[in-house]
């Protein structure tokens, strides 16, 4: 065993061909630094109502769905989520398309509605493998409810599902006869800001489920005329039957107790003495909220980058604030979910599609020019719809050493195989209770990710019905199923976040003013650094950074400069000219370096359609990572 402490370096990685040197990261954590041996994985896909062949009414014809129980649509979103307390179903929230028009009984399969799927191949007594939960629930058990597609989380009660920004409550459990319709509700969820607590309340994204079932992490968006921001955000769920405040006055959920996961007073992720910048990396410094960990005693979240252009996972301790890094592989890092007995985690990540390397496969350059680059680099992920992520299992310490991982659907990427990288892994994958099973979802790529000015040609779908979603189950064979793990509800108080009362105003994340400025090397060299921007609201548009053998780990040595400007073309989109010429020596020999005439590219956060003139190519220990050509 191995404690790994902060600002020591590792043994040499190997990722793919190249190596990579660690570095020691916050958390005072013990672990065995060898990897876990690998497991034996079958990937199965889980069966779906039937495909409508068009949405119109009545195109889900009894030919093709004979118990006349709905078709699902062939290209519109769907979502897994996770299990049911005895582990044999999950929740997902599909679209069904084609139904006949009232008042035919089939008429209630229409739109977004829940379902649950049987995983272990048996069927329900009407003869389908899934059931669905809110198909023709009356109208008044649904009043005040918004659109439920997004993140449906079960409650351990087995009856309840967290889905979008509501509650559905099925009376009995979900997978009972009793479970009907008409016993089902679905309850808004409210998050109420104003001080007098009127109208609707503020709007609340990507929630996630504490494992008390007592409360509930989501992060919120903030708007300015020209940034996006982002906060985090830990509550209550409190029951309100009868409101008399605000809207919806309709039984609902209400968020009491609200904490904001950061804390602008507290020590920041950079500092300024005089001329000198330092990197603060055991401050909390939470992007966006993924979850917690099975135990619920740790916070998951995406971070400040540690490496330039490097998107990574980590973890914080809600009690203490104490912070680790989970991932670090080059590639770009997002959905995660713990295991419950917090031994394991199954990320969804880019890695080995080459797909971000061009920007982050250096190594050990401090991020610096994140402070203006993020925005783009961090969109260069996706294309359009198409996601490059594909599922990977790491044991709870994550990514050291030579150690990243396993791939879940690892194969010869035939096409419509479980290993077919057109099929992209999309948003949350998720653990069964019994920690033998995993399901995920994935989308396939279509028009305009491929096809037409796109150099990609489009696949064509292998699923039933040609339907461009499907729902993938990962079962591990070896492992002894266990016992459901109850977790005791934590305190509603995080002591290093902020209390948010009705009629709060959410702060600014302070940053580093424009100037000139020194960051020492922890071990040798310095750089460099001028921030341009607005000194009234430090919002910085430019970073120019010299390194001089520069080296936070006496291993390996930075040289060179890069030089980035970004300009908002709206509040969302922005474009960056990028000038980089850097040499990295040592234990990885490693260049990052931009055509003549510099890196240019525009991109929108929510399209994420890369266009860039201009090169910028990084080559590690001889491999050469290329930008993605324009549209792919």
């Amino acid at each position: 065993m191995r404690s790994w402490l902060r600002g020591c370096s590792s043994s040499i990685l190997a990722w793919r061909s190249a190596p990579f040197v660690a570095t020691c990261e916050i958390s005072r954590e013990t672990f065995t630094n060898s990897a876990p041996p690998l497991e034996k994985i079958i990937v199965s896909e889980l069966p779906l109502p039937p495909t409508s062949p068009s949405e119109d009414v009545g195109a889900c014809s009894g030919t093709i769905n004979p118990r006349r129980t709905g078709c699902i649509s062939k290209t519109q979103e769907l979502r897994n989520g996770n299990f049911l307390p005895n582990s044999r179903y999950i929740v997902a929230t599909i679209h069904f398309a084609g139904a006949p028009a009232a008042p035919d009984p089939g008429s209630i399969y229409t739109g977004e509605q829940l379902i649950i799927i049987k995983t272990d191949g048996k069927l329900f007594p009407n003869g389908d493998p899934w059931k669905c939960i809110t198909c023709g629930m009356p109208a008044e058990n649904k009043q005040g409810s918004t659109a439920i597609l997004e993140y449906p989380q079960a409650f351990k009660d087995g009856q309840r599902v967290l889905a979008g920004n509501n509650i559905i409550d099925g009376g009995y459990p979900l997978d009972s006869p009793k479970c009907t319709p008409n016993t089902t509700h679905i309850y808004p969820i409210r998050w109420g800001t104003s001080a007098d607590n009127s109208g609707n309340g503020s709007s609340f994204r990507e929630n996630r489920l504490h494992p008390d079932n007592v409360h509930m992490g989501f992060s919120a968006f903030t708007f300015t005329a020209t940034e996006i921001g982002e906060f985090a955000f830990f509550s209550r769920l409190l029951f309100n039957p009868a409101p008399v405040l605000g809207l919806p006055l309709v039984p609902r959920y209400d968020l009491v107790n609200v904490t904001r996961l950061f804390d602008p007073t507290a020590p920041q992720r950079i500092t300024v003495d005089g001329n000198q910048l330092k990197f603060n990396f055991s401050a909390v410094n939470i992007g966006e909220l993924r979850g917690f960990s099975g135990s619920g005693d740790e916070i998951t979240y995406v971070g400040f980058n540690r490496e330039s252009g490097n998107t990574d996972l980590f973890a914080v301790k809600i009690r203490t604030g104490t912070v680790r890094r989970l991932t670090e592989h080059p590639g770009y890092t997002d959905p995660i979910d713990f295991s419950p007995d917090d031994k394991w985690m199954v990320i969804l990540d880019t890695r080995g599609t080459d797909r971000v390397e061009f920007v982050s496969g250096m190594r050990h350059v401090p991020p610096l020019i994140d402070l203006v680059a993020n925005k783009a680099t961090t969109a260069v992920r996706n294309n359009g719809a198409r996601r490059f992520f594909q599922p990977w299992l790491l044991d709870r310490s994550g990514d050291r050493g030579s150690y990243f991982g396993q791939k879940l659907n690892a194969g010869d990427n035939t096409p419509g195989s479980i290993s077919d990288p057109q099929w992209n892994a999309q948003a949350d994958p998720r653990w069964s209770w019994d920690q033998t099973q995993i399901a995920y979802y994935q989308a396939l790529t279509v028009s305009p990710a491929c096809g037409g000015m796109n150099p990609l040609p489009c696949p064509v779908s292998t699923a039933q019905g040609g339907r461009t979603y499907r729902i993938m189950l990962a079962k591990f064979p070896s492992r002894t199923p266990l016992k459901i793990r109850e977790v005791s509800p934590v305190s509603d108080i995080i002591p290093w976040g902020v209390p948010v009362n009705p009629g709060d105003k959410n702060p600014t994340r302070p940053g580093p003013p424009p100037g000139n400025y020194v960051l020492k090397g922890i071990s040798s060299g310095f750089a460099n650094v001028t921030f341009k921007g607005d000194a009234a609201t430090n919002v910085l548009t430019s970073v120019a950074v010299t390194y001089h053998q520069f080296s936070d780990d006496g291993l390996n040595f930075l040289e060179g400069s890069e030089d980035v400007n970004s300009t908002t073309l709206s509040v969302s989109k922005v474009k960056i000219d990028w000038h980089s010429n850097l040499t990295l020596s040592g234990q990885m020999q490693s260049t990052k370096v931009t055509s003549p005439e510099g890196f240019h590219v525009s991109i929108d956060l929510f399209d994420t359609v890369f266009e860039a003139n201009g090169t910028l190519t990084t080559t590690v220990n001889g491999k050469v990572y290329k930008q993605p050509l324009n549209n792919a």
